[in-house]
């Protein structure tokens, strides 16, 4: 088995997409028996996620990571176990000991640029990252929960307008029902299909990304915020929980003294219509 950590600095590094170093390890009858640094040679979820493959990683343990990137490494077949920080060797010890807890996709995932501003902590402030966090949706029940399922899908809003869709990609969706890798609603409709099987699903926000939380909008003083100067209203740049996280927040304000964030997810209070096709369960 060969384990892949995001790194730097001998810590598991918070922002897959921005992984310049990764340590890998291998493991023999649940031993690590060799470690080395492999640098990062391109850009992008995809790109990294083909990295990995040609290194045959079997496992990626990493702190922040989207929607995106985990659809990429689940394309090249690798495991995701996301979440991790500290010490990049106890995490991997702590993955071997059954330790480890996947919190799934924790981080939004958009194009473009995107920010680090400073170090402050958005928890430090009531604003939470509850539209881009995973966690296991325990309610869910069908014959496919637990199962690795490929679909196709396409997404759009109740005026017809699409907003994403894989058959536009070309490439199937996997993902494992029910452990929190989708939105609940996503997850409930595919755990009772059958491969084949077509289905029409309308979703309301409580079953989607929730409703929009004031509380996850906060302002801060630029002055605070080592960056801050640089960024625009639009813009999506992330901050930092107690813990080091990375919270991605989008700018809705900005003045010469003070720049507000705003946390919830972009789809958060929308109503979403699927329609899904379930390819293959394996």
């Amino acid at each position: 088995m060969k384990i892949a950590v995001t790194y730097e600095d001998g810590k598991v590094f918070q922002h897959f997409g921005h992984t310049e170093t990764f340590k890998l390890y291998r493991v023999e009858d649940g031993q690590i028996v060799a470690t080395e640094l492999l640098a990062s040679d391109g850009a992008g979820h995809g790109a990294l996620a083909q990295l990995l493959k040609r290194q045959d990683i079997d496992v990626l343990i990493c702190g922040g990571i989207g929607g995106g990137a985990q659809a990429a490494l689940a394309e090249q077949g690798i495991e995701l176990c996301a979440g991790a920080q500290g010490s990049a060797d106890e995490a991997v010890a702590a993955y071997l000991r059954g330790e480890l807890i996947n919190t799934g996709a924790n981080c939004d995932h958009h194009h473009g640029e995107e920010h680090a501003c400073g170090s402050q902590g958005c928890g430090e402030h009531g604003c939470h990252s509850e539209g881009g966090c995973g966690g296991c949706h325990g309610g869910i029940q069908g014959k496919n929960v637990g199962k690795t399922c490929r679909v196709h899908y396409r997404g759009t809003f109740n005026d017809g307008a699409q907003f994403d869709s894989s058959y536009d990609r070309g490439e199937p969706l996997e993902f494992v029902c029910g452990a929190g890798q989708m939105i609940p609603g996503f997850d409930a409709a595919v755990a009772d299909m059958e491969p084949g099987e077509h289905r029409d699903v309308h979703l309301t926000p409580e079953e989607a990304y929730g409703e929009a939380d004031p509380e996850a909008v906060v302002t801060l003083e630029i002055a605070s915020l080592p960056g801050a100067e640089a960024v625009s209203v639009g813009e999506r740049v992330y901050l930092q929980d107690p813990y080091g996280r990375p919270i991605p927040v989008r700018i809705t304000a900005k003045d010469e003294k003070t720049v507000t964030f705003d946390a919830n997810h972009e789809m958060a209070g929308k109503e979403l219509n699927f329609h899904i096709e379930l390819v293959e369960v394996k």
